[in-house]
């Protein structure tokens, strides 16, 4: 299948085994386990902030830490995926992974939570793992829906924003790491037991270098750039917008957490919905529109509280503009779901034109998406000390996707006509 199909008739799909929607759901389970645990510093970074006395800038390091490692983990583990078995692979990533999460609670400094995050991020890897693990597990026509079901797993950015701060205010932030550990572990017990064989294990010819010979192919670098953007968007606002609303709106920890959900749900759970829009409509089409309606929902949202003086006939009048709260929330639930779309198109593409390598392919791409999540909210602290304007996060957002349409209109639109 060429990567710039349009609309497909799909026919009648084959019947899916009770095997593979048991592997689906195990591996959902585990990787929203492992999401809830990776953005725990975004809602536990606000205490830490204060009781730490920590500015914009070191505020963005600390919630931002894990997700480097869970993105440059994502390669090997990919590749690992592909010769091993995600069944394998995916159990001790979550066994391995309790330990530095429980040591998280006996950290008193800075560099302590920034060491100990570079060890619990790899828990961000599992979405290597998961994704060519369930794909293979499903014809290709459906292989858009179940990886995309997969990565609703991502709800678990939404979770952390709902679980996280009420045990935080009812037993203190130090038990938080702690339950997370224990969750880990009963998580993969579950996922054993409910889990099967991984069908394409050990089929990867030649050495493990030269399954990354693939990369040379500058279609992967293209998939990188979206994922970059909405993976990376979405993680990096997870983790800055609880603090952007208590500062900017004024609410409780607890409250703006749970206004914040109103973004991370929906680019949580809708990502199953952009599978099936990739599978049926193509993942070109789907990532192209999806980009222009976050390219507009990210203008609105730049837009500071301003007031403007105009000077009329009859003396000056003022104008008062700013995005209110209802408006903020609906703006972000359409990215959220703009983003999510854009989370499963991009992997509908590796499906499609990488089936033999969808570890390794899987993993550069997420590594991309990842990195993406590590270096924007650490930009986001640094413009936001710099011009001391929080809507400058937006701003910044904006830019990026608005390249991204550029270069994607360059080097796929105007050769292919978009369809849907």
């Amino acid at each position: 299948m060429n990567a710039h199909s349009g609309a497909k008739n799909l026919g009648s799909a084959p019947a899916i085994t009770m095997q593979a929607w048991s592997v689906l759901l195990a591996s959902t389970l585990a990787f929203l386990v492992c999401f809830v645990v990776w953005m725990m510093f975004g809602v536990l970074g606000v205490q830490l902030r204060e009781d730490l006395n920590l500015n914009s800038t070191e505020f963005g390091l600390l919630t931002s830490t894990p997700v480097l490692t869970g993105a440059l983990m994502r390669l090997p583990l990919g590749a690992w995926t592909d010769r091993f078995g995600g069944r394998i692979v995916m159990t001790v990533l979550l066994a391995v992974c309790a330990i530095p999460v429980y040591i998280v609670s006996y950290a008193t400094a800075l560099w302590q939570f920034l060491l100990i995050g570079l060890f619990l991020g790899c828990v961000g890897a599992s979405f290597a793992v998961g994704t060519p693990y369930v794909a293979r597990f499903f014809p290709p026509k459906r292989r858009g829906f179940a990886m995309g079901f997969f990565g609703a797993g991502t709800c678990g950015a939404a979770v952390n924003l709902f679980v996280t701060p009420s045990l935080q205010a009812a037993y203190g932030w130090r038990f938080v790491p702690r339950v997370y550990a224990v969750a880990l572990l009963v998580t993969a017990l579950i996922f054993w037991f409910a889990s099967a064989r991984d069908p394409g294990a050990g089929k990867t010819q030649g050495s493990l270098l030269d399954s990354f010979k693939v990369l040379r192919n500058p279609h992967v670098w293209r998939l990188c750039q979206y994922y970059s953007i909405t993976f990376g968007g979405f993680t990096a606002l997870s983790l800055w917008i609880p603090q952007y609303l208590k500062a900017e709106y004024g609410m409780s920890l607890v409250m703006a957490s749970a206004f914040a959900a109103g973004f991370s749900l929906p680019g949580s759970v809708l990502r199953a919905v952009g599978g099936g829009l990739a599978d049926r409509f193509g993942a070109h089409s789907v990532t192209w529109w999806g980009l222009w309606v976050a390219w507009i929902c990210l203008f609105l949202l730049s837009y500071p509280s301003t007031d403007f003086v105009v000077h009329t006939i009859n003396g000056t009048m003022t104008l008062h503009i700013e995005v209110t709260l209802i408006a903020f929330v609906l703006l972000t639930f359409v990215l959220g779901a703009v983003f999510a779309f854009g989370m499963a198109s991009t992997f509908k593409y590796v499906a499609d034109d990488f089936a033999d390598n969808m570890g390794v392919v899987t993993g550069i791409v997420g590594l991309a998406g990842g990195m993406g999540g590590f270096l924007l909210p650490i930009l986001f602290g640094v413009l936001l000390d710099f011009f001391k304007i929080r809507s400058t996060c937006f701003m910044f957002l904006y830019g990026i996707v608005w390249v991204s349409l550029i270069l994607i209109y360059l080097s796929e639109v105007k050769r292919t006509p978009v369809t849907g």
